[in-house]
């Protein structure tokens, strides 16, 4: 499988990073770098280094959008830290000299190499929406397409309704979903569930290696977030869940296929994914998306330890 990732490092970007980078069968063909969980600047350098620290050194990596379309951004530090990584200092690595931002180099990879690169998102979809623009036929061009993002039949992360990635860009994400690829939207209503529990954390610390260690130092600045409203000391798994998905299909059990749109104009349901859950397709106005509504938690998390190991 040729994969872009399109990405916002990120603890859980980190995570998904690591997932990929396991996978010799996997041909990172680039990085794509987006704001959101921390400023731009500090995502690239993040995507570089972990690279260098998974064992991909030289997948290059290309700088793409510092705020939304239209509004400002949200970064995302009380989350992930001041540095998007909780702190944590990985090893400097040096960057491969990149010329094209990351929705040109997306585009570009597209046209050598017509359904042969599937994108994995994991950030506010601000570079898929310039590649849009740049190039119309994109969803015809590249494979398939799995975005993590939106909430649809669950509570928002950020507002009541709407998900982190969604909410930063709405406008993006409604050209996206709207664009006509193929596309999986792992939202919140399978990420929230995929949590790495205590003692699936616990197995993770007596693992041996640099990157189990790294895993571990991030996940409990990220844990030590989550565990004030879950009740628990866990973590949601978002971004390694997508990238899961995304290798492997037969993770989710079951799924819906229906259009979704993001809410643009709300006093206070902006950045809302809103699904159209009729049933008859012949009143559908766009192209679907595949909804996962389960996925195989406990075979997930077995798979994310084995590439971490």
């Amino acid at each position: 499988m040729r994969v872009f990732i399109d990405c916002d490092p990120g603890i859980d970007d980190a995570l998904a990073l690591a997932y990929l980078a396991a996978d010799s069968s996997v041909e990172i063909v680039g990085v794509g770098t987006v704001y959101g969980n921390a400023a731009v600047e500090t995502t690239t350098d993040n995507a570089v280094r972990l690279l260098r620290l998974f064992g991909r050194p030289d997948v290059p990596v290309s700088a793409g959008a510092a705020r939304p379309l239209v509004q400002q951004p949200r970064l995302a530090a009380h989350v992930h830290g001041a540095n998007g990584l909780g702190g944590i200092e990985v090893p400097a690595a040096e960057r491969i000299d990149v010329s094209e931002s990351a929705a040109e180099a997306l585009v570009r990879l597209a046209r050598s190499a017509p359904g042969q690169i599937s994108v994995l998102a994991l950030g506010p979809l601000t570079n898929l929406a310039l590649a849009l623009a740049l190039e119309p036929q994109l969803p015809q061009l590249v494979d398939r397409v799995v975005v993590m993002g939106g909430a649809v039949r669950v509570p928002g992360n950020v507002t009541p309704w709407a998900e982190a990635n969604v909410n930063n860009d709405p406008e993006a994400a409604e050209a996206v979903l709207g664009a006509g690829f193929d596309l999986t939207l792992v939202a919140l209503d399978v990420t929230m569930r995929a949590l790495a529990t205590e003692s699936w954390l616990e197995e993770l610390a007596g693992m041996e290696g640099e990157r189990a260690r790294y895993a571990h130092r991030f996940l409990t600045y990220y844990v030590d977030w989550y565990t004030s409203f879950l009740g628990q000391r866990a973590c949601a798994m978002h971004d390694p869940l997508a990238a899961a998905v995304l290798l492997d299909p037969a993770l989710v059990t079951e799924s819906v296929t229906l259009p979704v749109q993001v809410e643009l104009t709300g006093t206070h349901t902006r950045g809302m994914t809103v699904a159209d859950l009729r049933t008859r397709p012949e009143s559908r106005s766009r192209a679907p998306v595949v909804l996962p509504t389960a996925v195989d938690v406990p075979e997930f998390l077995a798979r994310m330890l084995r590439a971490l190991a």
